[in-house]
């Protein structure tokens, strides 16, 4: 054993290693209970924490717990458990730190800022703040999302990569405020009520960083979890990581587990938006043209009617009703002659009379109806003209240098071009 040390000058690895043994003699194997602190877990499988006095003195302890003690482990180990450790103590010599080596771990019941959680979240969640029902929908395309986060915070950083590469179209104003320790909470209320204020933004982005328990306490306020659930503006809290669970996250619209999920979840992809726009412009597209089809396919029903000839109707309709006249007066003329045959003959003279005069009378009226028949008009050396959208041109106001056109002849169409217009004077008339 190393003599306590003396007069002469001790090299520091020589005290330090006095120091070790002694603590190794002294103290040996031992237990230790307190509320674990910033526990991480290294890649390869040792875990390292601090940690806190139980009973709230400022006082912390450096906790190494190796590979396979910590496969032994029936529990998973997490900031604000309370816990007792079995172990020694121990001087790291390189960097002259005081250490508990861990042999093993276990639970001691919740620690006190995990007991004081477990409070909170019962009374808040006995007044309401946490009702899914209360909860609304976020909007579907937000114009400007606003940000309440620590300035100089990694999370900042996340949220507007994030945007500036999701949705380059939304405008993002940042709220700045503390988020962690005791001026936290009055910090967020008012960067909170400013954001409410100004009404410039569509929805906000509660958000920090992960770390300890300690250090996310500030989003356990009672008075900041009740303004976030009585916000007027939708709220996504992501505080932390996906394993941090807070208050606010609890009464927020919408929890999402960090800063960049938050982002994500806040506003939609602008290229899936786009997609989905060029779809429907497609659908648009063809709806338009299938309905240009269809009053394609009526104009040209109404051209063929024009220009078809429409007298065979009402000269099938004349050749019937002479057809049943003659038959009339023949069957009145044949019982006449029967009777008095001279005067059936005289009424056969009279009733053929008449007929022939029905005769001429309906081969006029067959020919009046043949002159008004487009066709015969077009026959005569006539053309229909009209825009090739079917609207007819009887004036040259209607014209224009350039201007395509449709002629309709007897026989056929032709496509035409104006080279020249030129107005006929009020006072000459075409003489016919």
């Amino acid at each position: 054993m190393l003599s306590p040390p003396d007069s002469r000058a001790w090299s520091v690895a020589a005290l330090l290693a006095f120091l070790a043994e002694t603590l190794n003699q002294r103290v040996g194997a031992c237990t230790v209970e307190g509320e674990i602190a910033s526990f991480t877990r290294a890649a390869s499988g040792h875990c390292y924490f601090s940690l806190k006095d139980a009973e709230g003195q400022a006082a912390l302890l450096r906790v190494a717990l190796f590979r396979r003690a910590a496969s032994q482990l029936r529990f998973a180990p997490q900031d604000g458990q309370r816990v007792r450790v079995r172990g020694r103590l121990a001087l790291y010599e390189p960097r002259g730190e005081l250490q508990f080596i861990a042999d093993s771990l276990e639970l001691a019941g919740a620690g006190a800022l995990f007991e004081q959680f477990l409070r909170l979240k019962a009374q808040l969640e006995r007044e309401g703040l946490f009702d899914p029902s209360r909860k609304r929908e976020l909007p579907a395309f937000p114009r400007a999302i606003g940000v309440i986060t620590s300035a100089s915070g990694a999370a900042l950083h996340d949220v507007c990569t994030t945007l500036a590469r999701r949705s380059p179209q939304v405008e993002v104003i940042v709220y700045p405020s503390l988020v962690q320790g005791a001026e936290a909470p009055a910090a967020l209320l008012r960067a909170l009520a400013l954001a409410q204020q100004r009404q410039e933004v569509d929805l906000l982005l509660l958000v920090r960083g992960g770390g300890s328990m300690e250090d996310l306490w500030a989003f356990n306020d009672p008075e900041l979890v009740r303004a976030v659930a009585a916000s007027h503006l939708p709220i996504v809290c992501g505080v932390g990581h996906e394993t941090d669970v807070t208050l606010c996250d609890l009464a927020a619209d919408l929890r999402a587990p960090t800063p960049t999920a938050a982002a994500e979840l806040a506003a939609p992809a602008r290229e899936k938006l786009l997609r989905e726009l060029a779809r429907w412009q497609q659908r648009l597209g063809d709806c338009v043209q299938r309905h240009l089809d269809s009053l394609g396919q009526r104009l040209d029903r109404a051209a063929l009617r024009l220009a078809r000839p429409r007298l065979e109707a009402p000269r099938r309709r004349l050749d019937q009703a002479e057809g049943r006249l003659r038959a009339a007066l023949e069957r009145r003329l044949d019982g006449a002659h029967q009777v008095l045959p001279a005067r059936a003959l005289r009424l056969r003279s009279a009733g053929h009379q008449r007929l022939d005069a029905l005769h001429h009378r309906l081969e006029r009226a067959a020919a009046r109806l043949e002159a008004l028949n487009p066709q015969r008009v077009l026959e005569r050396g006539f053309a229909w003209l009209d825009d090739g959208q079917g609207q007819p041109i009887t004036q040259t106001t209607q014209l224009h240098s350039g201007q395509a056109v449709r002629a309709r002849l007897a026989d056929g169409e032709a496509a035409l071009r104006v080279e020249q217009v030129t107005p006929q004077a009020p006072q000459a008339e075409l003489g016919f």
